[in-house]
């Protein structure tokens, strides 16, 4: 039989992380969490579940915590979870009946349903989505510090059932991940050579509003639906703004220091 290791990436997670281990527990013994720092309870209630606990300093690179935990664990396969995601039991069952089988020449995609604010998306912004996330240890590399992916050239196959993301539990929590976010995307879009304008900040979040509303049909998730891809307007406008910013700054810096910016 194959072994498995689960890695919950966690940053004061002491509201998802025991019932993220014992969801994880279900497929092996080997929980992994990666855990930034946390100053709440969360390392201390997923070693009572269990876990093992590894600290990993946060530089805003979500690939590089993922990559980290390649190298903390021997097992043959590693799968990944963040701590408010959840697997259904038909996906539990595959899993297990794939550790029994002596072939790992592939990887596996699960199909993610967002459940926020007390509803379940199947459109727009919060659209259910698939994820590669079950691979051979020594076959898989993260790439890009935020909207990471993996990298492997192993053939894909989808998982049965799906996770339940509880994306957001409140409205603050969603403001914080907001602001964090669009800091690391700004950060390392200008650092690989994106740049904007004020007409381009207008044109990608009206494109992002209509992508959500139109394209993703959002408005059929009804008033929260279409409230949220709203919203997204305003995220990608601050993801935008956030690398106008940056630019201007070093154009500044630049004019004052004589140098090319």
């Amino acid at each position: 039989m194959k072994t498995l290791a689960v890695v919950i990436l966690t940053r004061n997670e002491e509201d998802n992380i025991v019932e993220a281990v014992q969801n994880a527990k279900q497929c092996t013994e080997e929980v992994l969490i990666i855990d930034s720092g946390s100053t709440d309870n969360t390392q201390a209630l997923a070693e009572e579940q269990g876990a093992r606990v590894c600290y990993h300093a946060w530089d805003g690179d979500f690939s590089a915590q993922r990559n980290f935990a390649i190298g903390v664990t021997e097992a043959d396969w590693i799968l990944y979870l963040d701590a408010d995601e959840r697997m259904r039991p038909e996906m539990v069952a595959r899993i297990r009946q794939i550790l029994q089988q002596d072939g790992m020449e592939k990887q596996y995609r699960m199909k993610r349903k967002s459940v926020s604010f007390g509803v379940t998306f199947q459109h727009g912004v919060l659209y259910p989505d698939r994820v590669l996330r079950m691979f051979p240890r020594t076959r898989v590399h993260w790439v890009n510090k935020v909207h990471e992916h993996p990298e492997c050239a192993l053939p894909v196959e989808d998982l049965p059932g799906y996770l339940e993301h509880y994306a957001y539990q409140s409205w603050q929590e969603w403001e914080e991940k907001l602001c964090r976010y669009t800091t690391i995307w700004a950060e390392d879009a200008y650092r690989h050579g994106k740049r904007t304008s004020l007409l381009g900040i207008f044109t990608h979040s009206v494109g992002g509003f209509c992508k959500m509303f139109f394209a993703k049909l959002g408005f059929l998730d009804g008033l929260l639906g279409s409230y949220l891809c709203c919203t997204h307007f305003f995220y990608t406008m601050l993801k935008y703004l956030k690398l106008y910013e940056r630019q201007q700054k070093e154009m500044q810096e630049a004019a004052r220091s004589g140098r090319e910016p």
